[in-house]
């Protein structure tokens, strides 16, 4: 018998109801976000820095805008985002988890980034602003973990201004079969006994590496970007297509 394909979706590699998933997210996220950005930085070597740069370059926030750092979790791109917009502008760090949101907001703090950035707990598939509300949305390493990839990209584009932006910084797929080999050794090999080492918790990071082979190729994603209204999508692989930023606009 074929598998319901409205009531299942994945999570890894696991098949699972689609109303489980969002907490078997949240479990994940609740055991590493102490240690996330330390992770990020001993798996990418550092170059998550390079890929998020290119994301802020891209984004070309200005004095007085509004953006969205969705999925935002420990609030690198906000903390960028927030000195680009300026005291007249604003940055919304939303997080479906509590846990990554309390982590950005405690390093934010720390840093003196208080008087133009707002937390918000919030579901990309249902998010809670007005239409046509912000000029920048970006989620960084977010979308494959969301359910309704879907009904998210359409929450996301309600919200933008028209004219606005979208920015999706995701894992994806290498372009070269050697790249390819290497990448899937480090993943399943090295990664999982890094997350045992750093946070203890090895089975997190392994979802974590089933969660990319299972999200859409550059190709899939840029069309659903476009099924879901959005124009003139785009999209430039980085280290071979690890990782891809697609854009597209709202009009």
């Amino acid at each position: 018998m074929s598998e319901d394909k409205s009531t299942s979706t994945h999570f890894g590699y696991k098949t699972v109801e689609q109303e489980k998933k969002a907490d078997l997210v949240a479990d994940v996220f609740h055991s590493v976000a102490a240690k996330y950005d330390i992770m990020n930085d001993v798996m990418s070597f550092g170059v998550h820095r390079l890929w998020k740069r290119l994301t802020i370059e891209t984004a070309g926030a200005r004095p007085g805008m509004k953006v969205l750092d969705l999925a935002g979790g420990t609030g690198d791109l906000t903390a960028k985002f927030s000195q680009l917009v300026g005291d007249k502008g604003e940055v919304v760090l939303a997080d479906i988890n509590d846990s990554m949101l309390k982590v950005g907001r405690a390093k934010l703090r720390d840093r003196g980034i208080v008087s133009n950035v707002k937390y918000v707990q919030a579901n990309a598939e249902a998010l809670p602003f007005p239409d046509n509300h912000f000029d920048i949305i970006t989620i960084a390493f977010g979308l494959r973990n969301v359910t309704d990839k879907d009904a998210a990209l359409r929450s996301m584009r309600r919200v933008l201004k028209p004219g606005g932006k979208l920015l999706v910084l995701e894992f994806s797929k290498p372009q070269h079969e050697i790249m390819r080999k290497v990448y899937d050794t480090y993943s399943f090999k090295i990664i999982p006994k890094m997350g045992q080492l750093i946070t203890q918790d090895a089975d997190s990071y392994e979802y974590l590496a089933e969660s990319i082979r299972v999200h859409p190729d550059q190709e899939t994603l840029k069309q659903m970007m476009i099924d879901a209204g959005l124009e003139q999508v785009e999209y430039t692989n980085m280290t071979d297509g690890v990782v891809a930023l697609h854009k597209g606009y709202k009009f």
